[in-house]
């Protein structure tokens, strides 16, 4: 696991390229290797996990240079099929295969990789080219920089490292914040700085002299002509998907440093946990399993720590309860902003920081969880309410209500005029084909949501936030469920192996998970893995004196987009009546200013240059 980043077509001196490896440190803290010409450079930041002592990155093969960030899982049945074609490997490494990978397949080398990842290869054979690519549910994200006049390109794995390269400025794309509010945080390739994008998932990138970039897209898991199984009972795909889990979670056991399990107490992370303790015992693994939970001092609802501490004991696993402090929250705010780069409007990123961080201080390197399962397997209560809305009602329309931060006719009274005017002329938040495959491709109502959430709401919502915040303790999160095999198998089921309505959800992952944890965990109503911010965002609370400093009137008046008055009355409804989404309105404005305060200095006091000359709008959506 590493932190890469480097340019095409850009001359960058030691000390640029020094300052952007050193803004992803925490990412690879254990070695640092670059190589850069007059017009190219690529840099690793490593992370150890596999043959600590080879793997020196950048890997050289003749005229290829190769950077590379993740894990490969196949890599030993390649460097097998690799060493057959005469290629010499000095490492047990994953990554020291890619060179020779690229020279076999070309820009089609990511076809033949398992695993997680972001690769760079620079080709200097003949015309000088860089290729990148990403796996195919993006769980290693990509941001890049491209002056299309001009053919030069940035790229690194962070937001905040990529805006250290001298000629990327942060600057806010002003209806990124309503992407944000309307998805939770920007979808497709945007992000919330003009002029910087993210690569999608399964994408492969060829940059040229000749021909500039270009970015072609190979079919993701689900994507690759699956059909649903019909004649397979729920008992028989429950069989199989446990066989396919209890292959895959014990080989993403397999590391040259400490792996541990973050076990929420929900079905998904203890199903991974209970298939990882039985590997371990079956391997012959010392000291058996680690388990790591978080909860937060004081009485909430929704505590899950006697679930997750019934797991650990039922697998016969090390656990660890962590606890946090609601009172430390308002300081971790700017730290998990900085790390994100741009908001994301869960509040469990405050969890999921302080979880990894305890992690890397008991010792461990790899976790494994349970994310993604929702997604695949059909866990969103917004999924069950699309599929049971009646014929000819627009469930498509209230479904992506559902993925919103704040729910349309809240957003929309919100906004200023300018502010609403300026959004109608950018155009939907939403990438294009977003509503066309929910309307209009092929396959049930069911199948469409899962294709969205999977291409869109998946990666940029969960995964991209998953990466960071482990990788900000240096922790390598190893994710089960996004295994290609598992991704294809989900593809395979019957809407009834997924869901019915008033019967349950993720039916076949119920199935699997018969006999391997506690009923009591299984019979438990579904609840998501979330910060219980209702209860927390309220009169007397940390994150509420945190909250109405943040978005004082003088600072939304100064901001231009949001109307101070409609935010004292969301204040007002929350301290009388508390509700799920005024807690969540209110969050996800606090996040948004914190992040305009963390990456632009004057944030506070100025007004987006779009809101002060509207026109300037109209002429780029032009």
């Amino acid at each position: 696991m590493c932190r890469i980043y480097g340019t095409f077509n850009v001359h960058s001196d030691e000390a640029e390229l020094r300052r952007v490896a050193d803004l992803m440190h925490h990412g690879g803290p254990d070695a640092q290797g670059v190589t850069h010409r007059a017009d190219w450079a690529l840099g690793n930041n490593r992370l150890s996990i596999m043959d600590p002592e080879g793997g020196a990155q950048p890997y050289h093969l003749g005229r290829i240079t190769v950077v590379f960030n993740g894990e490969i899982y196949n890599h030993r049945e390649l460097r097998e099929r690799l060493t057959g074609l005469g290629f010499h490997f000095e490492d047990q490494c994953d990554g020291s295969i890619l060179p020779a990978l690229y020279l076999t397949y070309g820009d089609r080398f990511a076809e033949q990789l398992d695993g997680m990842y972001s690769v760079a290869v620079m080709d200097l054979r003949s015309t000088p080219r860089m290729v990148l690519a990403t796996d195919d549910s993006g769980m290693k994200p990509l941001y890049y920089h491209w002056e299309r006049t001009a053919g030069r390109l940035r790229f690194a794995s962070e937001l905040p490292a990529l805006l250290g390269f001298t000629g990327v400025r942060a600057e806010e794309d002003e209806t990124g914040l309503d992407a944000y509010l309307t998805s939770k945080t920007p979808f497709g390739d945007r992000t919330m700085f003009r002029g910087v994008r993210v690569l999608p998932p399964a994408a492969t990138a060829v940059v040229s002299h000749r021909d500039g970039l270009r970015i072609r897209r190979r079919p993701m898991a689900h994507e690759q002509g699956l059909r649903p199984d019909e004649g397979r009972s729920l008992e028989q795909a429950g069989e199989q998907l446990r066989a396919l889990l209890s292959d895959e979670v014990a080989r993403l056991l397999v590391a040259d440093a400490p792996v541990a399990a973050v076990t929420s107490g929900g079905l998904d992370s203890s199903l991974v946990t209970a298939l990882a303790a039985r590997a371990l015992r079956a391997g012959g693994g010392h000291g058996g399993l680690h388990t790591f939970n978080i909860a937060y001092t004081g009485t909430w609802p929704s505590d899950e720590r006697a679930y997750a501490a019934e797991v650990a004991r039922a697998s016969g696993t090390r656990h660890h309860q962590v606890e946090i402090d609601p009172a430390t929250f308002p300081d971790l705010m700017g730290d998990v902003v900085r790390h994100l780069g741009q908001p994301n409007a869960d509040p469990i990123t405050l969890s999921t920081f302080s979880l990894f961080r305890a992690v890397r201080d008991a010792g461990f390197k790899v976790a494994l969880t349970g994310d993604a399962a929702d997604e695949l397997f059909g866990g969103y209560a917004r999924m069950t309410q699309a599929v049971a809305a009646h014929h000819g009602s627009d469930w498509a329309e209230d479904y992506l209500d559902h993925l919103a931060a704040v729910p349309r006719a809240l957003r929309e009274s919100l906004y200023t005029d300018e502010y609403a005017f300026a959004v109608r002329a950018a155009g939907p938040a939403l990438p294009a084909d977003i509503r066309q495959i929910l309307r209009s491709s092929p396959g049930t109502r069911l199948q469409r949501i899962a294709a969205v959430e999977q291409r869109y709401r998946l990666p940029a919502y969960h995964l991209r936030r998953v990466d960071h915040l482990s990788m900000a303790s240096s922790i390598e999160v190893r994710l089960p469920f996004c295994q290609p095999s598992v991704v294809r198998f989900a593809a395979t089921l019957t809407d009834s192996h997924r869901l019915v309505p008033g019967l349950g959800v993720k039916r076949a992952l119920y199935q699997a998970a018969g006999g391997l944890i506690p009923r009591s965990v299984l019979d438990r109503p579904k609840q998501p893995f979330t910060l219980p911010v209702t209860a927390m965002l309220a009169p007397g609370q940390p994150l509420w004196a945190l909250a109405r400093d943040v978005l004082s009137p003088d600072t939304l008046r100064a901001d231009g987009r949001i109307r101070p008055e409609r935010v004292d009355a969301l204040f007002e409804e929350q301290a009388v009546r508390p509700g799920d989404s005024v807690s969540l309105a209110l969050w996800s404005l606090m996040s948004h200013q914190l992040w305009r305060q963390e990456f632009f200095a004057t944030a506070a006091t100025t007004a987006p240059a779009a809101l002060r000359t509207p026109d300037r709008v109209l002429l780029e959506a032009a």
